[in-house]
């Protein structure tokens, strides 16, 4: 061991988690041992100490600030859903939906639709458009792993190339912070909105959902899962275990009201969207106010523009806000309607908080392993991150190749840490100052060096949201599996081939379009070209289809 890292004993615990996962189909399970594996390297092999290294990461993920606002707006997130389904709202917008959407295709595409529409961050996008789709895409028979797959699949790709979301702001932070980004004399929002046609996996992902959403071109367990819904009308797999969530059909309430109308769900819904459009930058400036400089909420105003309050924003308590507004106003709107009274809305918010708690278990175990895996030894941890950025980046590799590297580099980061906002604070940083003096060595333009590193920071981008999208211990990946009540690893074993696809095709495109001078045109014409094939043969060979019992 080093003072950065463990070496290769920290890819011990993110293996030994993800093929129990698969072996299993436990992830709380394999999250524990997990946890438990690391928890035993970092005392030594000292089992006492380790279960007491465990109990204090797990403690320590619910101590932060950030995450336990998270798990509060998850729960509460239920409470709100729960009072829409006692009322009927979700079963009166369905009905509405189901009149006018004629077909599962139009409930996937509507679906897809939504996901591009809520960008602000991917917990609310997966979980809210989960809650608001998932009664009509059942009644056509759409399987929960599908549902899931749109869900997860608009979620990260949609927040990282939207300019106001939670995710660009972390990009923006710790684009403007690197080594040499000083030598490009452009601001951080002008080279992100610059990289957005470069961050081909995000942009390809939202174009090959619409395309699985459009025709059959399903393949692999996804057609098993597909056909077992259109043909048995069975939505999940029962064999991977129940969805981490209730759907809405599971839980128990009285009959439905007649008072009940379609904008009683849309109007609540507005709100939660209103509100957490507001408060991200609200929240940043109520922070601003310390009491000496900035004494008022009028002079936070006038200290900043909303541009730069959206980016200093902390996106878990615009959110935690948004839903404690929206819960409010939800519950004296549906009792202003009458539409219950006060027992049973008691009863609703307390049975919709229960049906996030399987969630929020393995959400918290996901972060404790999250960071016994990434953290540096002095903080706790094996320092996984470390690891594998100077495996790859010690040497001086060709400056053609780095964008190819750092994308596979950071696809495996984000893969055995979970979490690609992890990546961009692992690579960004490191990749940074490589590219601009590699760059500058070889007598690159400024305008030749601009579109390098725009190509090289894209690739990072590209394959950390990778990562996250095919990790079982993803936080978004199990949010997504909530939001579509899919069981959690047949949501991971269906979406994981369909990510690949995009991955292996903005590989080949990123690699040629290197060796041909940064031509951001070549990467997206071969990469097109490859996603296209795939679409063509891919489902199409019966020995894939084969291997999971499924014939079409």
């Amino acid at each position: 061991m080093n003072m950065e890292n463990f070496g290769a004993w920290g890819l011990i615990p993110p293996i030994l988690t993800i093929a129990l996962a698969f072996i299993t189909k436990d992830v709380v399970v394999s999250l524990v041992v997990g946890i438990f594996t690391g928890s035993l390297i970092l005392a030594g092999g000292n089992p006492f100490f380790a279960i007491v290294r465990m109990t204090d990461g797990i403690a320590n993920s619910l101590a932060d600030g950030w995450n336990i606002r998270i798990l509060l707006f998850c729960l509460l997130l239920g409470g709100y859903v729960g009072l829409m389904i006692k009322t009927g709202a979700t079963s009166a917008f369905a009905a509405w939906a189901r009149k006018r959407i004629k077909s599962r295709r139009s409930s996937l595409v509507l679906t897809w639709i939504c996901g591009l529409v809520i960008f602000i961050d991917d917990y609310f996008n997966s979980l809210a458009v989960g809650t608001v789709m998932r009664p009509v895409t059942d009644k056509f028979g759409v399987s929960r792993a599908k549902l899931s797959y749109v869900l997860d699949s608009t979620a990260a790709p949609v927040c990282i190339i939207a300019p106001i979301s939670s995710w660009v702001i972390t990009v923006m932070s710790l684009i403007k912070s690197s080594d040499g980004f000083s030598t490009l004399k452009m601001s951080e929002f002008s080279f992100f909105i610059r990289s957005i046609p470069f961050n081909l996996y995000a942009l390809l992902t939202i174009i090959t959902v619409l395309m699985f959403c459009l025709f059959k071109l399903d393949f692999g367990p996804m057609r098993k899962s597909e056909d077992m819904a259109m043909n048995k009308g069975v939505l999940y797999d029962s064999k991977f275990g129940s969805p981490s969530v209730e759907g809405e059909e599971n839980i128990k309430f009285p009959p439905e009201n007649d008072r009940v109308r379609t904008y009683d769900m849309i109007i609540p819904l507005l709100v939660l969207i209103c509100s957490a459009v507001a408060m991200f930058p609200i929240t940043t400036y109520m922070d601003a106010v310390d009491g000496e400089s900035i004494r008022t909420l009028s002079q936070s105003f006038s200290s900043m523009s909303v541009a730069q309050a959206f980016n200093e924003t902390d996106a878990s308590k615009a959110l935690f806000y948004a839903i404690i507004i929206s819960t409010v106003f939800t519950y004296v709107y549906y009792l202003c309607r009458r539409l219950f009274n006060v027992e049973k809305a008691s009863q609703a918010l307390i049975s919709g908080v229960k049906t996030m708690i399987p969630a929020c278990f393995i959400l918290a175990m996901a972060w404790t392993i999250g960071s016994i895996i990434k953290s540096a030894p002095a903080d706790g941890g094996l320092g996984l991150s470390s690891y594998l950025a100077n495996v790859f980046v010690k040497n001086n590799f060709p400056v053609a190749v780095l964008p190819f590297l750092v994308l596979v580099m950071s696809a495996l980061i984000s893969f055995s840490t979970g979490t690609s906002w992890g990546t961009f604070t692992i690579m960004i940083p490191i990749t940074m100052p490589i590219v601009i003096n590699l760059g500058t060595s070889n007598g690159y333009s400024p305008e030749s060096l601009l579109n390098c590193t725009l190509f090289t920071i894209a690739a990072i981008l590209s394959g950390a949201v990778y990562g996250d999208h095919v990790s079982p211990i993803s936080d978004s990946t199990i949010l997504s599996s909530t939001g579509g009540a899919c069981p959690h690893l047949e949501h991971v074993a269906t979406q994981m081939p369909y990510a690949t696809m995009v991955l292996i095709s903005v590989a080949v495109g990123i690699l040629a379009g290197g060796l041909c001078g940064f031509s951001i045109v070549v990467s997206w014409l071969l990469s097109l070209l490859c996603l296209a094939l795939c679409f063509y043969f891919l489902p199409r060979f019966e020995f894939i289809n084969r291997i999971f019992g499924t014939k079409r």
